[in-house]
């Protein structure tokens, strides 16, 4: 008898509910605050995914995860302020061009 877990693949909304406990025990604020168990699977035909490994008793599941990456057309039309597909050019830009509101009293200087 062989007491090696069965592995599988499965989406992150398809999980079961074992699974998705099992998920949010070991991710309790969500996986982006553990972006480095994030990993890019290829597939034979050339597309790709990303999964985190979720283990339960009977067996340990890669959770796909779906990830927007930017690809180089997406980029250019930003760089020419063609955020949207609609030529909207809030609808996926930085949120604020203000990043001084995103420092604290704790940031130190080295202009003394």
């Amino acid at each position: 008898m062989s007491t090696e877990k069965r592995r599988a693949v499965i989406s992150f909304e398809n999980m079961s509910e074992e699974l998705a406990a099992a998920f949010s025990e070991k991710y309790p604020k969500g996986y982006m605050d553990y972006i480095h168990d994030l990993v890019k699977y290829d597939k034979p035909n050339g597309d790709s995914f990303y999964a985190v490994t979720v283990e339960i008793t009977d067996a340990i599941y890669l959770v796909k995860i779906k990830v927007k990456t930017d690809d180089a057309e997406d980029i250019e039309r930003w760089l020419d302020g063609e955020d949207g597909e609609d030529g909207d050019s809030d609808s996926e830009g930085l949120p604020d061009d203000n990043i001084s509101q995103y420092s604290s009293d704790d940031d130190t200087t080295d202009a003394e």
